[in-house]
């Protein structure tokens, strides 16, 4: 069996940079276990798999671990790949997900991303986050993932977590973030408990960013930048119960995968 596949660069303009993610296409859905097999083999954040569905698309996403319930970056990397490879699709791309019905829109070079908002609550803070951060944050609130606020761009960046520690955690993902310098704000993404100490651009942690910066700011349109070591940029807004996210991609290799 063959498995038309692509490695894509999402939230950026340039290959090496931005969150890579392995879009394959499927004619009809395989075992979960091979999916997981595959997404274990690739060894990338995430891998997306497509199916298409009338007029819409299945769309799954698996991590090396595990599938995951929402993920932005490769959900990029897939409409861009359909962008490239069916040109005849009606657009917007509509997917179907574990997360409901998603829909992107091609705005120029950006695709932007309708997703459901996460706000985060307060919460009890464990001891097990600040042990993993090696830091104090301000706040502390969660949703899906914990969300730690600090003050600066520099505290964020020189964060270096004990993964082992993180993993212990009762969610997908820990997000820190700061109000940035040349953005409205920036952040990082661990999630060691999933297969991903560090993820270099996070979609679905801006669900729950988002509605946090539009309160502080006031601002319903804002940029954001995570400074992973890979970097990308999001362009985003708050849209009351949905967050729109935009980013562009670029396409590293094209192959097939031989099952």
């Amino acid at each position: 069996m063959n498995i038309p596949y692509y490695h894509v660069d999402a939230f950026t303009r340039k290959t090496f940079s931005g969150n890579p993610a392995g879009v394959c296409l499927l004619d009809t859905w395989l075992d979960d276990r091979l999916l997981q097999k595959i997404a274990a083999e690739n060894n990338l954040p995430e891998t997306a798999y497509i199916v298409k569905d009338g007029e819409v698309f299945q769309l799954r996403w698996f991590t090396p671990e595990q599938e995951i319930d929402l993920c932005g970056h490769a959900t990029l990397a897939s409409a861009f790949i359909l962008n490239l490879t069916r040109t005849n699709d009606p657009q917007p791309y509509q997917f179907e997900t574990k997360s409901g019905r998603l829909t992107v829109h091609k705005h120029g070079d950006v695709f932007a991303m309708d997703f459901p908002s996460r706000p985060a609550e307060p919460c009890h803070v464990p001891p097990e986050l600040i042990k993993g951060l090696g830091a104090d944050p301000n706040a502390v609130l969660k949703a899906r993932d914990y969300l730690a606020v600090f003050t600066t761009e520099e505290e964020i960046k020189a964060l270096n977590p004990d993964f082992a520690v993180l993993a212990l955690l009762d969610c997908l993902g820990i997000i820190v973030t700061a109000p940035g310098h040349t953005v409205d704000f920036v952040s990082r993404f661990f999630a060691p408990g999933a297969g991903i100490p560090e993820d270099p651009v996070t979609g679905s942690s801006h669900c729950t960013l988002i509605p946090y910066w539009a309160e502080q700011t006031g601002k319903e349109a804002l940029i954001a930048r995570q400074v992973s070591k890979r970097g990308g940029e999001l362009f985003c807004e708050n849209k009351d119960d949905r967050v729109i996210i935009g980013g562009q991609a670029f396409l590293y290799s094209v192959g097939t995968l031989t099952i």
